[in-house]
């Protein structure tokens, strides 16, 4: 058994345990297992796309990604679809441009072989280094804002209003009180570092759905469906695919979005776990970590089955930094990860019960977790505050995650310009700032 353990995950016996590699797993799962609950409440505002058969996509799709990380990388990351991910293809590909869900399932397919490709030729590198530090940064900050601005409007807590497009809701009863509730709650888990906090929090928060109800029906804002059933089935979505647009630039913004976020979160992910557990120092080459390559291929080959599966890009979850801190150090931490998602594949009705209102706090928390890079921006430096803060600032504004990123490429470029520190913009963000002007001039 040992030498399978070792061929199989990279488990070295003599300095790793079973029982901590596997209680690392489910640690891991505990705290990424919100993604069950949040992915089809996202994606619940396109039409053709039942929420069971997300669900299944969801699960499948991080079951898939994990063990090609547990088997052929050998490390103890867990995969899934990403946050941030998710809500740029439904608000912003699909609601925002007005693509249907089948445009934006191609874009991602076409993300995940480029970035098979980028990485087998080692393209990602220079890629990677072509985009300034500042923008880097911006960038997951800029998503969390989204995200939690995504939360606040699906419970109500932020309403429309005529006067100045945006208000408080009513959040003394209904929804919006339900979520609010939940943001205390959970937050309070998280502060307590309670393991899994943000599932714990969003299940509190569904029972307590149970006695709240809506003032518009006066019925229980949460509806039980039951706890266990078969799987749903994947067929309504499964490889649904659209490729008559996929020539456009529409297509390529799209497609460059998805990869240049992808890129970007799954390096962050894997460096700072990484420098977190201590595993490379902290002024260590950024992409000098050991078999980073095949990290990248499992990350990258995962978002091509998900895409098939039916579901937004599948990346490498932070999330894993929890298991990693239980002692988790091989691939047999992500092996252990991936049964927990095939287990809850059979607690679809507990999930699918969830409502907006119950998954609203875990985007609002999420958005909290993905602001720290903010700290490491020199805002005293304008040539690299203010393109950060329009990148950062854009996003939720603009209710798109790629008019920001877009944005931060053009005025970046253009103020470096203006401030005669031509030396500073390489000839690779020249390309995508003309390129991104195109965008706004011609379509």
């Amino acid at each position: 058994m040992k030498p399978a353990f070792e061929k199989l995950f990279g488990f070295d016996s003599k300095v790793n345990s079973v029982r901590t590699e596997i209680v690392a797993g489910i640690t891991t799962f505990l705290t990424m297992a919100y993604i069950l609950a949040v992915n089809p409440s996202i994606f619940s505002a396109l039409p053709g796309m039942p929420a069971g058969a997300v669900f299944t996509a969801t699960a499948l799709a991080a079951i898939i990604g994990t063990v090609i990380m547990a088997v052929y990388a050998k490390k103890p990351f867990a995969l899934a679809p990403g946050m941030g991910l998710n809500a740029f293809f439904v608000f912003t590909v699909c609601l925002g441009m007005g693509y249907n869900w089948q445009f934006a399932l191609t874009a991602v397919l076409l993300e995940g072989v480029i970035f098979i490709i980028l990485t087998v030729t080692k393209i990602r590198s220079w890629l990677l280094n072509a985009i300034p530090g500042t923008l880097k940064k911006s960038i997951g900050a800029g998503i969390g804002l989204f995200i939690a601005f995504i939360g606040m409007q699906n419970a109500g807590i932020i309403v429309h209003n005529d006067s100045t497009l945006v208000g408080l809701g009513e959040v003394t009863k209904g929804a919006a009180l339900l979520a609010m509730l939940g943001l205390l709650i959970t937050s309070g888990l998280v502060m307590a570092k309670i393991r899994g906090g943000i599932l714990w929090g969003i299940l509190i928060t569904t029972a307590l759905g149970l006695v709240i109800k809506d003032p518009a029906t006066g019925e229980a804002i949460t509806k039980l469906g039951g706890f266990v059933a078969l799987p749903h089935s994947v067929e309504p979505i499964f490889c649904q695919f659209e490729w008559h647009n996929i020539f456009t630039l529409d297509m390529l913004v799209v497609v460059f979005t998805f990869l240049f976020i992808d890129m970007f979160d799954t390096m962050g992910t894997i460096i700072g776990v990484h420098q977190g557990a201590g595993l490379i120092p902290d002024d260590g080459p950024r992409d000098n970590v050991p078999g980073i390559d095949k990290m990248f291929l499992a990350d990258s080959i995962a978002t091509v089955f998900g895409a098939c599966l039916g579901t937004s890009t599948t990346t490498t979850y932070v999330e894993s930094a929890a298991g990693v801190g239980e002692g988790g150090r091989t691939g047999l931490t992500a092996l252990s990860t991936a049964v927990c998602f095939a287990v809850a594949l059979f607690l679809s009705p507990l999930f699918l019960s969830i409502p907006s209102a119950a998954t609203a706090p875990a985007l609002i928390i999420v958005g909290v977790m993905m602001m720290p890079s903010i700290k490491r921006i020199h805002w005293e430096d304008y040539c690299k505050a203010i393109p950060a803060f329009l990148t950062i600032i854009m996003m939720p504004l603009c209710y798109s995650i790629s008019d920001g990123i877009l944005i931060g490429v053009i005025s970046y470029v253009f103020t470096h310009a203006i401030a005669g520190k031509f030396k500073e913009v390489n000839p690779t963000m020249w390309v995508l700032a003309i390129l991104f002007i195109c965008k706004y001039i011609f379509i």
